[in-house]
Protein backbone atom coordinates (compact mmCIF):
# COMPACT_ATOMS: atom_id res chain seq x y z
CA UNK A 1 0.00 0.00 0.00
CA UNK A 2 1.73 3.44 -0.91
CA UNK A 3 1.74 5.52 2.26
CA UNK A 4 1.01 9.33 1.87
CA UNK A 5 2.67 11.95 3.47
CA UNK A 6 1.97 15.90 3.75
CA UNK A 7 4.33 18.67 5.01
CA UNK A 8 2.82 21.97 6.25
CA UNK A 9 5.66 24.52 6.36
CA UNK A 10 5.59 28.04 8.30
CA UNK A 11 8.06 30.33 8.33
CA UNK A 12 11.65 31.49 6.62
CA UNK A 13 13.85 29.70 3.94
CA UNK A 14 15.96 27.74 6.61
CA UNK A 15 12.40 26.12 7.63
CA UNK A 16 10.97 25.33 4.00
CA UNK A 17 14.92 23.81 2.62
CA UNK A 18 14.70 21.71 6.06
CA UNK A 19 11.26 20.41 4.91
CA UNK A 20 13.02 19.08 1.88
CA UNK A 21 15.02 17.09 4.17
CA UNK A 22 12.28 15.69 6.27
CA UNK A 23 10.46 14.79 2.87
CA UNK A 24 13.68 13.41 1.72
CA UNK A 25 13.60 11.26 4.94
CA UNK A 26 9.90 10.53 4.18
CA UNK A 27 10.46 9.24 0.77
CA UNK A 28 13.38 6.91 1.88
CA UNK A 29 10.93 5.10 3.77
CA UNK A 30 8.38 4.98 1.38
CA UNK A 31 5.81 7.77 1.58
CA UNK A 32 5.04 9.77 -1.79
CA UNK A 33 3.51 13.45 -1.11
CA UNK A 34 0.22 14.51 -1.40
CA UNK A 35 -2.00 17.81 -1.11
CA UNK A 36 -3.84 17.30 1.90
CA UNK A 37 -3.92 15.84 5.59
CA UNK A 38 -6.92 13.54 4.85
CA UNK A 39 -5.29 11.64 2.42
CA UNK A 40 -2.28 11.48 4.37
CA UNK A 41 -0.98 8.78 6.43
CA UNK A 42 1.71 11.25 8.27
CA UNK A 43 1.18 14.66 8.55
CA UNK A 44 4.47 17.35 9.93
CA UNK A 45 4.42 20.54 10.74
CA UNK A 46 7.74 22.22 10.57
CA UNK A 47 6.70 25.04 12.67
CA UNK A 48 8.09 28.91 13.04
CA UNK A 49 8.60 31.08 15.99
CA UNK A 50 9.54 34.42 14.96
CA UNK A 51 6.39 36.38 15.56
CA UNK A 52 3.14 35.65 17.36
CA UNK A 53 0.50 35.37 14.88
CA UNK A 54 2.43 32.51 12.80
CA UNK A 55 1.95 30.50 16.50
CA UNK A 56 -1.71 30.93 16.68
CA UNK A 57 -2.18 30.17 13.32
CA UNK A 58 -0.18 26.59 14.12
CA UNK A 59 -2.04 25.71 17.35
CA UNK A 60 -5.08 26.34 15.21
CA UNK A 61 -4.04 23.69 12.74
CA UNK A 62 -2.81 21.35 15.52
CA UNK A 63 -6.09 22.05 16.58
CA UNK A 64 -8.00 21.03 13.04
CA UNK A 65 -5.98 17.88 12.63
CA UNK A 66 -7.94 16.26 15.71
CA UNK A 67 -10.70 15.84 13.51
CA UNK A 68 -8.95 13.93 10.88
CA UNK A 69 -6.86 12.23 13.49
CA UNK A 70 -10.32 10.53 15.13
CA UNK A 71 -11.66 9.28 11.75
CA UNK A 72 -7.89 8.39 11.30
CA UNK A 73 -6.61 6.92 14.19
CA UNK A 74 -4.03 5.50 12.50
CA UNK A 75 -2.37 8.61 10.82
CA UNK A 76 0.79 10.32 12.40
CA UNK A 77 0.91 13.24 13.34
CA UNK A 78 4.45 15.19 14.07
CA UNK A 79 5.47 18.78 15.31
CA UNK A 80 9.03 20.24 14.77
CA UNK A 81 11.12 23.25 14.20
CA UNK A 82 11.20 26.27 15.94
CA UNK A 83 8.63 26.38 18.23
CA UNK A 84 9.07 22.71 18.94
CA UNK A 85 12.62 23.78 20.29
CA UNK A 86 11.48 26.55 22.41
CA UNK A 87 11.75 26.18 26.11
CA UNK A 88 9.04 23.82 27.83
CA UNK A 89 6.95 24.38 24.05
CA UNK A 90 7.65 19.95 23.72
CA UNK A 91 5.97 19.73 26.96
CA UNK A 92 3.08 22.41 26.31
CA UNK A 93 2.57 20.39 23.12
CA UNK A 94 2.00 16.92 24.47
CA UNK A 95 -0.32 18.28 26.78
CA UNK A 96 -2.15 20.70 24.82
CA UNK A 97 -2.54 18.08 21.88
CA UNK A 98 -2.73 14.30 22.84
CA UNK A 99 -3.48 13.76 19.67
CA UNK A 100 0.31 14.35 18.17
CA UNK A 101 2.61 11.50 18.25
CA UNK A 102 6.09 12.72 17.80
CA UNK A 103 7.69 16.26 18.97
CA UNK A 104 10.73 17.24 17.99
CA UNK A 105 13.28 20.28 17.60
CA UNK A 106 15.64 21.80 15.29
CA UNK A 107 18.41 20.11 16.04
CA UNK A 108 16.58 16.40 15.83
CA UNK A 109 16.23 16.93 12.09
CA UNK A 110 18.55 13.72 11.45
CA UNK A 111 16.93 12.13 13.96
CA UNK A 112 13.67 12.36 12.42
CA UNK A 113 13.87 9.00 10.67
CA UNK A 114 14.42 7.01 14.14
CA UNK A 115 11.57 8.74 16.21
CA UNK A 116 9.51 7.53 13.25
CA UNK A 117 10.45 4.48 13.00
CA UNK A 118 10.23 4.25 17.24
CA UNK A 119 6.62 5.45 16.81
CA UNK A 120 5.97 3.35 14.18
CA UNK A 121 7.37 0.05 16.21
CA UNK A 122 6.24 1.11 19.44
CA UNK A 123 3.07 2.52 19.27
CA UNK A 124 4.23 5.51 22.05
CA UNK A 125 4.27 9.02 21.86
CA UNK A 126 7.55 10.61 21.67
CA UNK A 127 8.88 14.44 22.47
CA UNK A 128 12.86 15.07 22.36
CA UNK A 129 14.78 18.39 21.45
CA UNK A 130 18.16 18.66 22.14
CA UNK A 131 20.29 21.64 22.38
CA UNK A 132 23.47 20.32 20.66
CA UNK A 133 23.71 17.49 17.32
CA UNK A 134 26.37 16.96 15.21
CA UNK A 135 25.49 19.15 11.88
CA UNK A 136 27.44 16.58 9.34
CA UNK A 137 24.54 14.39 10.11
CA UNK A 138 21.91 16.94 8.37
CA UNK A 139 23.98 17.52 5.35
CA UNK A 140 24.29 13.97 4.65
CA UNK A 141 20.12 13.81 4.78
CA UNK A 142 18.77 13.01 1.44
CA UNK A 143 16.44 15.95 0.30
CA UNK A 144 13.60 16.08 -1.76
CA UNK A 145 14.26 19.30 -3.65
CA UNK A 146 11.16 21.00 -4.76
CA UNK A 147 12.07 24.88 -5.08
CA UNK A 148 12.02 24.63 -8.78
CA UNK A 149 15.29 26.34 -10.88
CA UNK A 150 16.30 27.14 -7.13
CA UNK A 151 18.38 24.93 -5.01
CA UNK A 152 19.28 26.02 -0.84
CA UNK A 153 22.39 25.13 0.06
CA UNK A 154 23.12 25.62 4.28
CA UNK A 155 26.91 27.14 4.19
CA UNK A 156 26.23 27.72 8.40
CA UNK A 157 23.43 27.46 11.44
CA UNK A 158 22.57 29.52 14.08
CA UNK A 159 23.26 32.87 15.41
CA UNK A 160 25.18 34.97 17.86
CA UNK A 161 24.00 38.12 17.16
CA UNK A 162 21.24 37.84 20.40
CA UNK A 163 19.10 40.74 18.95
CA UNK A 164 16.59 41.65 22.19
CA UNK A 165 13.44 40.63 19.90
CA UNK A 166 14.66 37.57 18.38
CA UNK A 167 14.20 34.40 19.41
CA UNK A 168 16.62 32.57 16.61
CA UNK A 169 19.66 32.31 18.79
CA UNK A 170 17.61 30.10 21.37
CA UNK A 171 16.12 28.04 18.62
CA UNK A 172 19.07 27.49 16.36
CA UNK A 173 21.76 27.71 18.88
CA UNK A 174 25.11 29.29 18.41
CA UNK A 175 27.07 29.55 14.97
CA UNK A 176 28.69 26.67 13.14
CA UNK A 177 29.46 26.99 9.99
CA UNK A 178 30.67 23.88 7.66
CA UNK A 179 33.57 23.32 5.87
CA UNK A 180 34.34 24.86 2.68
CA UNK A 181 34.74 21.53 0.55
CA UNK A 182 31.55 20.65 1.74
CA UNK A 183 29.63 23.92 0.31
CA UNK A 184 31.46 23.59 -2.91
CA UNK A 185 31.25 19.69 -3.83
CA UNK A 186 27.49 20.43 -2.95
CA UNK A 187 27.22 23.44 -5.23
CA UNK A 188 28.85 21.51 -8.31
CA UNK A 189 26.30 18.70 -7.84
CA UNK A 190 23.30 21.01 -7.92
CA UNK A 191 24.78 22.75 -11.18
CA UNK A 192 25.63 19.35 -12.78
CA UNK A 193 21.85 18.23 -12.26
CA UNK A 194 20.68 21.42 -13.79
CA UNK A 195 19.42 24.01 -11.35
CA UNK A 196 20.08 27.93 -11.92
CA UNK A 197 20.34 29.25 -8.83
CA UNK A 198 22.35 28.30 -6.05
CA UNK A 199 20.79 30.60 -2.89
CA UNK A 200 23.26 30.26 0.18
CA UNK A 201 21.24 30.31 3.49
CA UNK A 202 22.61 31.33 6.77
CA UNK A 203 20.96 33.43 9.75
CA UNK A 204 23.98 36.08 9.57
CA UNK A 205 26.10 34.54 6.09
CA UNK A 206 28.52 37.47 6.69
CA UNK A 207 29.63 35.72 9.58
CA UNK A 208 30.83 32.43 7.72
CA UNK A 209 33.75 31.53 9.57
CA UNK A 210 34.33 27.89 7.58
CA UNK A 211 37.85 26.35 6.91
CA UNK A 212 39.10 24.66 3.59
CA UNK A 213 40.35 21.27 2.99
CA UNK A 214 44.08 22.62 4.73
CA UNK A 215 42.18 23.39 7.86
CA UNK A 216 42.71 27.25 6.69
CA UNK A 217 39.99 29.87 7.52
CA UNK A 218 37.70 30.57 5.53
CA UNK A 219 35.71 33.87 5.17
CA UNK A 220 32.43 34.72 3.33
CA UNK A 221 33.82 36.62 0.85
CA UNK A 222 36.42 33.95 -0.30
CA UNK A 223 33.37 31.43 -0.16
CA UNK A 224 31.79 34.05 -2.69
CA UNK A 225 34.61 34.09 -4.66
CA UNK A 226 34.73 30.19 -4.54
CA UNK A 227 31.04 29.49 -5.60
CA UNK A 228 31.46 32.05 -8.71
CA UNK A 229 34.28 30.14 -9.91
CA UNK A 230 32.18 27.74 -11.61
CA UNK A 231 31.91 27.22 -15.59
CA UNK A 232 28.22 27.76 -16.92
CA UNK A 233 25.34 29.61 -16.59
CA UNK A 234 23.96 30.62 -13.24
CA UNK A 235 23.09 32.91 -10.39
CA UNK A 236 24.11 32.99 -6.69
CA UNK A 237 21.93 34.47 -4.40
CA UNK A 238 22.21 34.56 -0.29
CA UNK A 239 20.53 35.34 2.70
CA UNK A 240 20.69 37.04 5.39
CA UNK A 241 22.77 39.40 5.22
CA UNK A 242 24.31 41.58 8.68
CA UNK A 243 24.86 45.08 7.65
CA UNK A 244 27.40 44.87 10.72
CA UNK A 245 29.43 42.02 9.03
CA UNK A 246 29.20 43.04 5.21
CA UNK A 247 32.48 43.50 4.41
CA UNK A 248 34.27 45.51 1.56
CA UNK A 249 35.96 42.32 0.33
CA UNK A 250 32.69 40.53 0.18
CA UNK A 251 31.35 43.51 -1.88
CA UNK A 252 34.48 43.85 -3.99
CA UNK A 253 33.56 40.18 -4.80
CA UNK A 254 30.45 40.85 -5.61
CA UNK A 255 31.01 43.34 -7.72
CA UNK A 256 33.40 41.37 -10.04
CA UNK A 257 31.82 38.42 -10.27
CA UNK A 258 30.20 36.38 -13.28
CA UNK A 259 27.42 34.79 -11.24
CA UNK A 260 26.51 36.58 -7.77
CA UNK A 261 23.27 38.54 -7.68
CA UNK A 262 23.73 42.29 -7.41
CA UNK A 263 20.10 42.10 -5.39
CA UNK A 264 21.16 42.63 -1.69
CA UNK A 265 18.66 41.88 1.07
CA UNK A 266 20.08 44.07 4.29
CA UNK A 267 17.97 44.54 7.08
CA UNK A 268 18.07 47.71 8.78
CA UNK A 269 14.88 46.77 11.13
CA UNK A 270 15.03 50.79 12.09
CA UNK A 271 16.27 54.13 11.22
CA UNK A 272 16.96 55.21 14.80
CA UNK A 273 20.14 55.20 16.41
CA UNK A 274 18.15 54.60 20.23
CA UNK A 275 16.33 51.70 18.52
CA UNK A 276 19.09 50.01 17.05
CA UNK A 277 20.78 50.40 20.35
CA UNK A 278 18.21 48.97 22.56
CA UNK A 279 17.86 45.89 19.32
CA UNK A 280 21.38 45.17 20.33
CA UNK A 281 21.64 45.07 16.12
CA UNK A 282 25.74 46.24 16.72
CA UNK A 283 25.96 49.47 14.23
CA UNK A 284 23.97 52.42 14.22
CA UNK A 285 22.59 54.08 11.25
CA UNK A 286 26.20 55.69 10.04
CA UNK A 287 27.86 52.09 9.84
CA UNK A 288 24.39 51.20 7.83
CA UNK A 289 24.24 54.31 5.55
CA UNK A 290 28.09 53.70 4.60
CA UNK A 291 27.73 49.99 3.74
CA UNK A 292 24.68 50.86 1.44
CA UNK A 293 26.92 53.76 -0.01
CA UNK A 294 30.14 51.40 -0.75
CA UNK A 295 27.61 49.06 -2.11
CA UNK A 296 25.96 51.99 -4.81
CA UNK A 297 29.28 52.90 -5.31
CA UNK A 298 30.94 49.35 -6.26
CA UNK A 299 27.90 48.00 -7.80
CA UNK A 300 25.80 50.61 -9.77
CA UNK A 301 22.49 48.69 -10.75
CA UNK A 302 22.37 46.80 -7.11
CA UNK A 303 19.10 46.63 -5.84
CA UNK A 304 18.23 46.39 -2.11
CA UNK A 305 15.67 44.98 0.33
CA UNK A 306 14.91 45.26 3.67
CA UNK A 307 13.23 44.38 6.85
CA UNK A 308 11.39 46.67 9.23
CA UNK A 309 10.09 46.69 12.42
CA UNK A 310 7.63 49.18 13.20
CA UNK A 311 6.48 49.64 17.32
CA UNK A 312 9.35 47.90 18.98
CA UNK A 313 9.37 48.81 22.76
CA UNK A 314 9.83 52.87 23.72
CA UNK A 315 10.13 53.85 19.54
CA UNK A 316 9.36 57.36 19.97
CA UNK A 317 7.71 59.71 16.69
CA UNK A 318 11.01 60.74 15.94
CA UNK A 319 12.65 57.11 15.75
CA UNK A 320 9.76 55.94 13.35
CA UNK A 321 10.81 59.31 11.22
CA UNK A 322 13.91 58.22 11.19
CA UNK A 323 13.43 55.21 9.67
CA UNK A 324 11.24 56.68 7.18
CA UNK A 325 14.01 59.35 6.09
CA UNK A 326 16.48 55.66 5.49
CA UNK A 327 13.53 54.22 3.47
CA UNK A 328 13.83 57.43 1.34
CA UNK A 329 17.53 57.72 1.43
CA UNK A 330 17.82 53.80 0.31
CA UNK A 331 15.21 53.43 -1.63
CA UNK A 332 14.41 49.73 -1.02
CA UNK A 333 13.39 47.39 -4.43
CA UNK A 334 11.45 45.67 -1.77
CA UNK A 335 10.32 46.37 2.54
CA UNK A 336 9.42 43.59 4.24
CA UNK A 337 7.56 45.82 7.34
CA UNK A 338 6.25 44.28 10.57
CA UNK A 339 4.73 45.52 13.63
CA UNK A 340 6.68 44.51 16.35
CA UNK A 341 5.83 40.71 17.90
CA UNK A 342 6.72 40.26 21.36
CA UNK A 343 8.53 36.50 21.96
CA UNK A 344 8.90 34.55 24.67
CA UNK A 345 12.10 34.29 26.30
CA UNK A 346 14.01 37.52 24.33
CA UNK A 347 15.05 40.43 26.40
CA UNK A 348 12.25 42.51 24.60
CA UNK A 349 9.70 40.34 26.42
CA UNK A 350 10.06 42.41 29.58
CA UNK A 351 10.87 45.79 27.94
CA UNK A 352 8.46 48.15 29.19
CA UNK A 353 6.20 49.29 26.03
CA UNK A 354 4.56 52.55 26.12
CA UNK A 355 3.29 52.37 22.39
CA UNK A 356 -0.15 51.71 21.84
CA UNK A 357 -1.98 49.49 18.94
CA UNK A 358 -2.93 51.87 17.38
CA UNK A 359 -0.29 54.12 17.26
CA UNK A 360 1.68 51.12 15.70
CA UNK A 361 -0.75 50.64 13.47
CA UNK A 362 -1.17 54.21 12.15
CA UNK A 363 2.89 54.11 11.60
CA UNK A 364 2.81 50.44 9.72
CA UNK A 365 0.07 51.80 7.21
CA UNK A 366 2.36 55.45 6.71
CA UNK A 367 5.49 53.10 6.13
CA UNK A 368 3.33 50.86 3.85
CA UNK A 369 2.88 54.13 1.83
CA UNK A 370 6.09 55.46 1.67
CA UNK A 371 7.12 51.75 1.00
CA UNK A 372 4.72 51.51 -2.18
CA UNK A 373 5.51 55.28 -3.41
CA UNK A 374 9.15 54.14 -3.40
CA UNK A 375 8.24 50.96 -5.23
CA UNK A 376 5.87 52.31 -7.75
CA UNK A 377 8.10 54.82 -8.72
CA UNK A 378 10.97 52.13 -9.18
CA UNK A 379 9.16 49.76 -11.25
CA UNK A 380 7.58 52.77 -13.49
CA UNK A 381 11.80 53.69 -14.51
CA UNK A 382 11.54 49.67 -15.48
CA UNK A 383 9.06 50.12 -18.51
CA UNK A 384 10.74 49.90 -22.25
CA UNK A 385 13.82 48.36 -20.79
CA UNK A 386 14.95 44.97 -21.91
CA UNK A 387 16.61 42.92 -19.08
CA UNK A 388 17.72 39.26 -18.59
CA UNK A 389 15.19 37.08 -16.89
CA UNK A 390 15.45 33.57 -15.17
CA UNK A 391 12.33 32.04 -15.92
CA UNK A 392 11.32 30.21 -12.72
CA UNK A 393 7.81 28.50 -13.52
CA UNK A 394 4.79 28.00 -15.83
CA UNK A 395 1.01 28.78 -14.84
CA UNK A 396 -0.70 26.51 -16.86
CA UNK A 397 -4.07 27.48 -15.95
CA UNK A 398 -3.30 31.48 -17.14
CA UNK A 399 -0.72 30.34 -20.00
CA UNK A 400 2.30 32.51 -18.33
CA UNK A 401 5.17 32.67 -16.84
CA UNK A 402 7.04 34.11 -14.21
CA UNK A 403 10.76 34.78 -14.06
CA UNK A 404 13.09 36.92 -11.84
CA UNK A 405 15.23 39.64 -12.39
CA UNK A 406 18.85 39.67 -10.65
CA UNK A 407 17.16 42.14 -8.31
CA UNK A 408 14.66 39.42 -7.66
CA UNK A 409 12.39 41.32 -8.82
CA UNK A 410 9.43 39.23 -10.19
CA UNK A 411 8.24 39.62 -14.10
CA UNK A 412 5.55 37.60 -15.83
CA UNK A 413 5.14 37.28 -19.29
CA UNK A 414 4.01 34.42 -22.25
CA UNK A 415 5.72 31.46 -23.18
CA UNK A 416 6.02 28.18 -23.51
CA UNK A 417 6.68 25.72 -20.26
CA UNK A 418 9.85 24.85 -21.91
CA UNK A 419 11.41 28.21 -20.92
CA UNK A 420 11.49 27.17 -17.51
CA UNK A 421 15.11 26.80 -16.42
CA UNK A 422 16.08 29.19 -19.06
CA UNK A 423 17.59 32.86 -19.32
CA UNK A 424 15.54 34.90 -21.66
CA UNK A 425 15.48 38.48 -22.56
CA UNK A 426 12.38 40.19 -21.60
CA UNK A 427 11.78 43.87 -22.62
CA UNK A 428 9.27 44.99 -19.83
CA UNK A 429 5.90 46.58 -21.96
CA UNK A 430 3.33 47.08 -18.85
CA UNK A 431 4.01 48.39 -15.48
CA UNK A 432 0.95 47.73 -13.22
CA UNK A 433 1.79 49.93 -9.99
CA UNK A 434 4.64 47.22 -8.70
CA UNK A 435 3.84 44.71 -10.95
CA UNK A 436 6.16 44.15 -13.95
CA UNK A 437 4.53 42.38 -17.44
CA UNK A 438 7.19 41.96 -20.09
CA UNK A 439 7.38 40.17 -23.80
CA UNK A 440 10.05 37.41 -24.60
CA UNK A 441 12.60 39.72 -26.90
CA UNK A 442 15.16 36.45 -27.33
CA UNK A 443 14.76 32.91 -29.31
CA UNK A 444 13.54 30.34 -27.15
CA UNK A 445 12.85 28.05 -30.20
CA UNK A 446 15.72 25.54 -29.09
CA UNK A 447 14.67 25.20 -25.29
CA UNK A 448 13.29 21.95 -24.25
CA UNK A 449 11.18 21.45 -21.20
CA UNK A 450 12.96 20.12 -18.46
CA UNK A 451 12.08 18.71 -15.03
CA UNK A 452 11.85 20.89 -12.10
CA UNK A 453 10.12 20.07 -9.36
CA UNK A 454 8.29 22.73 -8.04
CA UNK A 455 5.76 23.25 -4.28
CA UNK A 456 2.37 21.76 -4.50
CA UNK A 457 -0.48 23.72 -3.02
CA UNK A 458 -1.10 22.00 0.40
CA UNK A 459 -4.14 22.09 2.82
CA UNK A 460 -5.03 20.21 5.88
CA UNK A 461 -8.51 20.05 4.50
CA UNK A 462 -9.21 18.47 0.99
CA UNK A 463 -11.22 20.50 -1.88
CA UNK A 464 -13.51 17.54 -2.76
CA UNK A 465 -16.59 16.93 -1.73
CA UNK A 466 -16.10 13.01 -1.57
CA UNK A 467 -12.98 12.85 0.58
CA UNK A 468 -14.72 15.65 2.86
CA UNK A 469 -17.75 13.21 2.95
CA UNK A 470 -15.71 10.02 3.79
CA UNK A 471 -13.98 12.00 6.32
CA UNK A 472 -17.18 12.85 8.35
CA UNK A 473 -18.19 9.46 7.95
CA UNK A 474 -14.94 7.85 9.48
CA UNK A 475 -15.49 10.45 12.04
CA UNK A 476 -18.93 9.57 12.88
CA UNK A 477 -18.31 5.62 13.01
CA UNK A 478 -15.07 6.54 15.22
CA UNK A 479 -17.23 8.43 17.42
CA UNK A 480 -19.95 5.69 17.81
CA UNK A 481 -17.44 3.12 18.80
CA UNK A 482 -16.20 5.47 21.12
CA UNK A 483 -19.87 6.25 22.96
CA UNK A 484 -20.18 2.18 22.69
CA UNK A 485 -16.87 1.76 24.22
CA UNK A 486 -17.69 4.15 27.13
CA UNK A 487 -21.05 3.46 27.74
CA UNK A 488 -19.53 -0.42 28.58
Amino acid sequence: MDKKYLILTYGCQMNVHESEKLAGILEDNGYSVCDNAVDADIVVLNTCAIRENAEQKIFGNIGELKNIKLAKPEMIIAVGGCMSQQKNYASEIVKKFPFVDIVFGTHNLADFERLLKTRIKTGKRIAETTEDETIALRDNLNISRTSGVNAWVNIMYGCNNFCTYCIVPYVRGREVSRPEKDILREVERLLKEGYKQITLLGQNVNSYAGVDENGNKVSFAKLLKDVDGFDGKYRVRFMTSHPRDLSSEAIDVIASSKHICHGIHLPVQSGSNNMLKVMNRHYDISRYNSVVDEIKAKIPDAELTTDIIVGFPGETDQDFEDTISVMKRTEYLQIFGFIYSKRKGTPAEKMVDPVDMKTKKERLNRLLEVKNEIIDRKSAEMLGKTYEVLVESYDAKNDILYGSLDSGKTITFKGNKACVGEFVDVKVTNVKKSVLVGEIVSDTSAFVEKNFKTPIEVSILPKDQKSLKILRDNKKTAKDANDKKSKK
